[in-house]
Formats: structure tokens, sequence, C-alpha cells
């Protein structure tokens, strides 16, 4: 694992650093708008005080903080796996090009010492059986607080959170009683706690360490401007029955459900996916520097 110079200097003076996942660079955005993301993802990190640590792997080796050049080649090529735990392996074995999912970008963060990681949403559990996200199993190992908009709209969000209590993850809802649903900013499932500011974050993180607790702290912070939940939940509904007709499974389902939720909702929830990206970064910024306060 190579941790860039400014990384390095960033973590060893105890600054506030910021991991973001690569995923959205190499398969969540199309070119140019994937660079475009990108850059705004590091630059609004910048904005609230903290560093940012794109993570990604190139040619075979883990890049914790990648520069414009790395994130260019990397927007642009088309032969990049999607990395989780159980094929990061390989892709750094065989020397390919990874973008890092939630689970492989939480791992590699935590590694290098950083302790706040900002992406979009989590994957979690489908509504086809046994289809379920590596990310949960990762939260429910790695000591990182993860600040997100919640599931992603497409999965059983029910059963998602009782996954997220089954294996014992810390969930916060950032000034939110109620689960965040990706594009929605609610939705009918009640969270277990709240926090109310980001030092109320940086307490349970906190806490959580002084009790020997492994798992990630899961914060859920709700779009400012979303979907109503009952309309993308529609939509989700249509996206999966056209996915079962046409037989799609398997690690092509969610880049399916995803783009016909783009299609059905005019573009919209591609709207709300980069302002709650933006939102999630500046958030997580913000309690990176109370963590490194202290």
């Amino acid at each position: 694992m190579q941790i860039s110079p400014l990384i390095q200097q960033s973590l060893n003076e105890k600054k506030p650093v910021v991991a973001l996942e690569s995923t959205v660079i190499t398969h969540g955005l199309p070119a140019p708008l994937n660079l475009q993301t990108a850059l705004g993802l590091q630059e609004a990190v910048r904005d609230e005080g903290a560093v940012p640590a794109t993570i990604a792997i190139i040619a075979g080796e883990v890049k914790v903080g990648l520069g414009d050049e790395e994130l260019e080649r990397l927007s642009q090529r088309g032969d990049v796996e999607k990395a989780s735990l159980w094929n990061m392996p390989s892709i750094v074995a065989q020397k390919k090009w990874g973008g890092t999912t939630v689970a492989a970008t939480s791992h590699l963060a935590a590694r290098a010492g950083i302790r706040v990681f900002a992406t979009g949403g989590i994957g979690g559990v489908h509504p086809l059986p046994f289809d379920e996200s590596g990310d949960l199993t990762a939260l429910s190992r790695t000591p990182i607080v993860v600040v997100s908009s919640g599931p992603k709209s497409i999965l059983d969000l029910g059963a998602t959170l009782e996954r997220l209590e089954s294996y014992g993850v810390g969930v916060l809802g950032f000034k939110t009683r109620f689960l965040p649903a990706f594009h929605s900013p609610d939705s009918p499932y009640e969270l277990p706690a709240t926090a109310w500011s980001e030092a109320d974050v940086a307490a349970a993180w906190r806490a959580a360490r002084e009790l020997g607790l492994s798992s990630s702290t899961m914060l859920f912070n709700p779009v400012s401007k979303g979907i109503p939940f009952d309309e993308v939940m529609t939509w989700v509904n249509q996206a999966n029955k056209e996915a079962q007709e046409a037989g799609v499974g398997g690690k092509e389902l969610t880049p399916y459900l995803l783009r016909r939720l783009s299609e059905l909702s005019g573009g919209l929830s591609d709207e709300v996916n980069l302002r709650l990206l933006e939102e999630n970064a500046r958030l997580a910024a913000r309690l990176a520097r109370h963590l490194t306060a202290a």
C-alpha cells in the first residue's frame, strides 16, 4: 500500500484526513462527469479544513491519496475492476486496476490510519434471496466512521438496517430519527440513535473505541433536497420487476437498477446523487476536524 507523502505527513501531524472511494469514478458516473465529481469532492473536503484521500488500485498498487493525473487516468480507463474484499487480492496480484467499494475503501483507509470515510450510499440486502453486499460484513469489523446518505434506494432497507444491528455496527442518524434512503431524506424505518452535532458523533466514536469495539460507526446523513420516499419506491419496484423479467442478476443487477432509476426519474436521481456526495464529503471533513482536535 502506497500512501501519498501529503497524506502520510497529514496523518503524522494529526491533521484531519477524509477517505474517498473510487467506484464513483470507475463505475458510478460516466466520463467526464466522473472526473469532475471526484475533483469536486476533494475540493469540498479541503473547503471544510480537511485533507482528501481518494483510494484506488492502480496497476496492482493500492494508492491512498490519488493525484490529479492518477484520477484522470482512472476516470478514462474501461478495464477497471470493482474492488471489494473478496476480489481485491487477485486484482493486486494480477496487476489490474480497481475502483474501491465501501468495503474495500473502509478496510484500506483504516489500515492507513484514516478515521473518517465519506461515500454516497452503502450496499446492503437486496430483495432477491442471498444477495447481500460485502459492505455490511466489512463495516462489522472495520473501526472507521462512514458518512453516507443511507443504503442505496434499490435495497431492502428494513433488512439492511436489521443486518447492521446483527453485525454490531454502530448506527447514528445525523439530525434525524429515521433512516435516510439515499435519494430520499427519510423512510419509515426508525434509527436507534441520533447525533445532533459533529461533537456527538465524535463522542460516540470515542466511546466505541473505549469499549473495545472493532466495528464501524455508521453516520447516516440525509440529503438536504431529495425525492419523496414513496415516489422513489414506485420506480424501484418497477425497475426490480423489469430486471427479473429480463433475467438480470449478480453483479449486473445494481448498475441496471440504478440506470433504470435514472431513466424513470428523468435524471432527477442523478442530481440528488451528486448533491448528497458533496454534502457527505463536507460533513465528513468537519467530523474529521473534531476527531483530531482532542
